[in-house]
């Protein structure tokens, strides 16, 4: 597919480096001493706790409540990892999956207030266009180290 300007490839690229950037600024702005220290494990298990659904409060419940700390840190560092592998094209497939699971599992825990969620519904948008549109193939490491071809 041929644009005026880029190929079809490097569109998804763009797509891809401009998701990436956006995993960096949602680490960016967290404060980490806030967030290391538990708030927002704290902030996600009162929502957890009065979700619709009990599976959504089981599972918060046996996986994340026990461990706060290391639960922040996953998702903290998750999002970290997620902005660069994405802006650098490497393993791009596993980090689309990746960053849709963990958009999933926030728009599950939200489900009550979906109208509030729109960045996440177009970051997970975004990945799975991204993904099935094969950025990884354009201006990436994976290109460059001829990973999924």
């Amino acid at each position: 597919m041929q644009t005026i300007w880029l190929s079809g490839t490097e569109m998804f690229a763009v797509l891809r480096i401009g998701l990436g950037l956006w995993w960096l600024e949602s680490w960016r702005h967290k404060d980490k001493k806030e967030w290391f220290t538990g708030g927002g494990i704290t902030w996600a298990g009162g929502i957890a706790a009065k979700h619709r659904w009990p599976v959504v409060r089981l599972g918060f419940n046996r996986l994340v409540q026990p461990r706060p700390r290391l639960m922040a840190y996953v998702v903290a560092y998750a999002e970290l990892a997620l902005g660069l592998g994405l802006i650098a094209g490497f393993l791009t497939p596993i980090a689309l999956a990746g960053g849709l699971a963990l958009n999933l599992i926030y728009l599950v825990l939200m489900i009550h207030d979906w109208a509030e969620q729109g960045q996440n519904l177009m970051m997970a948008l975004i990945s799975v266009v991204a993904l099935f549109g094969m950025s990884g193939q354009a201006w990436s490491l994976d290109d460059a180290l001829g990973l999924f071809q």
